[in-house]
């Protein structure tokens, strides 16, 4: 009751949030093209005078992209951030955050030097206080002003390059529904044009290290809020689920008696306004969405086009997908085939690996099934179901990569969809993470899930984990030199015997010209 209590005082205040930090988000720093923040435990920026960090020129990726979007320099979110800000915080050791004011995930106390490791948990295996207090976490979460960022309501040439800032407010749970919305927009072209095919959170390979960075960034925003630095988000398991056994009052709301769009009054979700869910009339007003409230929650499970999403996904299709070696393939988008990342997003066949965009598998067939707010990509993520769905497709990429053990080099390095190379900047984050720096076991950042554990490891073990990893980055170079080193001693050692040979048979002549003692000598020492 206290929680819900807070969050009515909160509405009171009214929101004030975004993924633009908000130190930034002002005509200064926007013409200096800089969001390097002071740190409030020292007032230097990044905290330099603490060792935390320094501000720094953004380092950006010049490696070639893919072809799927053919434009430069016509929208904000290429080359990101560098339309806002060419120099940003760089954080020293442990330390993260816009000023280097937090710790990296999985780190914890004043320097940061503690190593934290919590438990996603299934839904269903939370004791009733437990669930009780994440439902009341989301309600508080969207109804609390977000203190450190605020959201763009305009582009930035709508902004007048900088010089007339447009920025709003907004509540911490609606926070990461923009961000999932700009990620995933249209570019807008002018007029009434648009370019449909770009996305940086989906249909390439950023799909899982983006989501993943989602998770772990709403998972410690929670954690800020409620001051519980305990708190895991909760998955849903779906496998072979007959219906949506999460739809009901008691966890994530139930169907409406009258209107089966809508969801049950016995649940506080059905109060929840959503956002960021108009594409069509956003790209017609040439407009970005400005979190303006839309209606209510739509969501109404299984009555979906059942010629494209039959059913929920089966086990044997996840673990069909957990076979395929490959990460990514062929033009790494929704065409590409015996991908992992492909199959396990949606665009491919869950039982052959080859693209079916008219088909919908594992990830995306939840979307379509739930049939309302959570089938349209920009604006899937105001049902809270979103989190327990992407938490569970997060634990499967783990369990992939748990399994095959990848080298960081398997994330595509080049010609990916734009956004999507391993060197690229994820949008819309800030403070700025990189793809291939979530392409990593989950322990390293900090989590497992609980049905994943395993034995914990004692002090030596964990101090040996980062040279271990380093082996394995280079294992297969060693293992190559090696081979190279054999095949050329092999050969070197063939011409030494061979000279040898020939040099022994020569001297074979020889010995009929001295003394037999002699002989033996020579024949002796001919072959070394």
């Amino acid at each position: 009751m206290l929680l819900f209590a807070m969050g009515f005082l909160l509405v009171i205040l009214q929101p004030s949030s975004g993924q633009f930090p908000r130190a930034c988000a002002n005509t200064e720093s926007l013409l200096r093209k800089e969001c390097c923040p002071p740190w409030d435990g020292d007032g230097s920026p990044c905290g330099e005078l603490s060792s935390r960090g320094f501000c720094q020129n953004i380092l950006l990726s010049q490696a070639p992209l893919g072809p799927q979007f053919p434009f430069s320099g016509v929208d904000d979110r290429e080359d990101w951030p560098s339309v806002f800000y060419n120099r940003t915080c760089k954080c020293e050791g442990n330390f993260m955050g816009f000023n280097c004011g937090e710790c990296k995930f999985g780190f914890s106390g004043l320097n940061c030097t503690e190593r934290r490791l919590r438990s996603r948990r299934n839904i269903f295996q939370l004791t009733t206080s437990e669930k009780d207090r994440f439902l009341a976490y989301l309600n508080l979460a969207k109804n609390t002003p977000s203190q450190d960022y605020v959201i763009a309501t305009g582009t930035y040439i709508q902004m007048n390059n900088g010089s007339n800032p447009m920025f709003r407010n907004i509540n911490v749970y609606d926070l990461f529904v923009w961000m999932h919305y700009y990620a995933s927009r249209d570019t807008l072209l002018g007029g009434s044009n648009v370019w449909r095919d770009i996305d940086f959170a989906h249909e390439a390979p950023g799909f899982l290290p983006w989501h993943r960075v989602f998770l772990l960034l709403w998972e410690r925003e929670i954690q800020k809020i409620t001051g519980d630095e305990n708190f895991t988000i909760p998955y849903w398991d779906w496998r072979d689920a007959e219906d949506c056994v999460v739809c009901t009052d008691e966890y994530m709301g139930g169907r409406h008696p009258t209107n089966p769009n809508l969801l049950s009054p016995g649940s506080f979700f059905s109060s929840w306004q959503v956002i960021c869910t108009r594409s069509e009339e956003y790209n017609s007003r040439e407009a970005l969405c400005n979190a303006t409230t839309e209606g209510p929650i739509l969501r109404n499970p299984g009555n979906n086009d059942k010629s494209r999403t039959p059913r929920l996904p089966s086990s044997a299709e996840v673990e069909f997908c957990l076979s395929l070696t490959q990460y990514e393939s062929g033009p790494m988008d929704k065409m590409a085939n015996y991908s992992f990342r492909n199959t396990l997003e949606g665009f491919a066949d869950p039982r052959t690996a080859i693209s079916n965009i008219s088909q919908s598998g594992l990830h995306n067939a939840l979307h379509i099934y739930m049939n309302g707010s959570m089938s349209q990509v920009q604006g899937s993520a105001n049902d809270p179901i979103f989190v327990l769905h992407h938490a569970f497709v997060d634990s499967i990429f783990e369990r992939w990569l748990r399994r095959h053990r990848p080298m960081l080099e398997v994330y595509p390095a080049a010609n990916a969809p734009i956004g999507h190379n391993r060197e690229n900047y994820m949008v819309p984050f800030i403070p700025l993470y990189r793809n291939g720096e979530f392409f990593k076991p989950s322990r390293e950042l900090g989590y497992d899930y609980e049905y994943l554990q395993e034995p914990a490891l004692d002090s030596f073990q964990e101090f040996l984990i980062p040279y271990l990893e380093q082996a394995r980055q280079i294992w297969a170079w060693l293992v190559g030199a090696a081979v190279i080193g054999g095949i050329i001693t092999a050969v070197l050692t063939g011409l030494i015997l061979a000279c040898r040979k020939k040099r022994g048979t020569s001297e074979e002549i020889q010995p009929l010209l001295i003394e037999s003692e002699d002989y033996n000598n020579v024949s002796y020492q001919s072959n070394f």
